[in-house]
């Protein structure tokens, strides 16, 4: 949810998101590549006036409506349900 929030104010590259929330870099990289998968995230890789590359990310809009039977459903899904 704090990428999500950061993300809602402004586009970031993944350098400074990681360095805002406290996070590795490939930590966070797992969590954008979810996003983005998910629909929720885009990232674009862009060249600074550098030369480096640096990968923004900007949220998508969407609306998220979570229900008891959308949580049961997704319980149902996790294959490692039960799991300890």
């Amino acid at each position: 949810m704090r990428i999500i929030a950061l993300l809602a104010e402004e586009r970031l590259h993944v350098s400074e998101l990681a360095r805002r929330i406290g996070m590795s870099r490939p930590l966070l990289y797992m969590h954008l590549t979810k996003l983005e998968e998910a629909g929720f995230v885009a990232g674009r890789l862009e060249l600074s006036e550098e030369g480096k590359a640096h990968k923004y990310f900007e949220l998508l809009p969407f609306e998220l409506v979570i229900s008891t039977e959308t949580i049961v459903d997704a319980i149902a899904a996790d294959p490692t349900d039960g799991e300890e």
